[in-house]
């Protein structure tokens, strides 16, 4: 989660010099790059059968959706706001870990995932003006959330079966040949002119938010169960909203604050309720 805590300041940082479809189709080809290299020097035998669909799913989450989502909400949110919309994804993770397996939580679960959820949208609404007015970079970042815990239930479980850094990797080079067109696509459109802080933010987008971030990830979540795994979750948004304080300079108000605080209590109720006592 340290390693994750940055890539919505760093994505800030990045998409103030170079295109948002660059930035998130090239980092993905970056971390293809990366991903084959090690495939091929450690000799992985290749995921067979219906592996190559699941693969797909984590592939269409984490290298897809979240990062195009979040690249095009971060040209205009700030970054704490949207680490406070963000900061919904361990409970999310936890229910799509619920429903893609076969435990069935107690209701109190379902309570404080959707006080988390409603915390999420009220807090967006209130800083876009009322629930009928929420901004457009607010619904990319509620799809990035819903993208990136399907990515993660699925590549946990899959982790299970091909190993935490193996699954990261076929996932990134499953979709790299259309990483690679919309990243040139992308560079033909708009000329790529960025200031070396911009360059290394995109660097470490490709190498540690795509690529080793997921080794340890994925190894916590095939490990389990995925709903306490994901409490870990928890400390993200926090870290995000200091790093954007430290780095971006960003003012953090009392709805940012509050906001925060709100969706990781009812995130962290979630997570808990789901290996409490109770009936489902």
């Amino acid at each position: 989660m340290a390693a994750f805590s940055f890539t919505v300041p760093f994505t800030k940082v990045a998409v103030a010099g170079l295109p948002p479809l660059f930035i998130a189709s090239g980092r993905a080809v970056v971390a293809a790059l990366l991903a084959a290299a090690a495939l091929a020097l450690t000799r992985q035998r290749l995921p067979r059968g219906a592996q190559w669909g699941r693969l797909a799913v984590v592939a269409g989450g984490v290298v897809v959706g979240f990062p195009f989502l979040t690249s095009f909400a971060l040209t205009s949110a700030p970054a704490g706001h949207s680490a406070v919309v963000i900061a919904l994804l361990p409970a999310v993770t936890a229910m799509t870990a619920v429903l893609r397996g076969t435990e069935r939580p107690p209701r109190s679960f379902w309570v404080a995932s959707g006080s988390g959820a409603a915390a999420a949208i009220g807090f967006a609404a209130v800083r876009s003006g009322g629930i009928g007015a929420l901004h457009w970079t607010d619904l990319l970042l509620f799809g990035a959330v819903a993208a990136c815990a399907v990515g993660y239930a699925e590549g946990g479980l899959l982790a299970r079966e091909l190993g935490a850094w193996q699954t990261i990797s076929w996932a990134l080079v499953l979709v790299s040949p259309l990483m690679a067109v919309l990243a040139v696509i992308s560079a033909a459109q708009q000329p790529l002119s960025a200031t070396p802080a911009q360059w290394a933010s995109f660097a470490y987008l490709g190498v540690v938010s795509m690529f080793l971030g997921f080794f340890a990830w994925y190894r916590g979540l095939a490990t389990g169960p995925m709903a306490r795994v994901s409490q870990v979750q928890l400390v993200q948004p926090v870290m995000t909203i200091g790093w954007a304080g430290l780095l971006l300079g960003e003012r953090l108000d009392w709805t940012t604050v509050a906001g925060g605080i709100a969706v990781v209590l009812c995130a962290g109720a979630a997570v808990r309720a789901r290996f409490g006592a109770g009936k489902p």
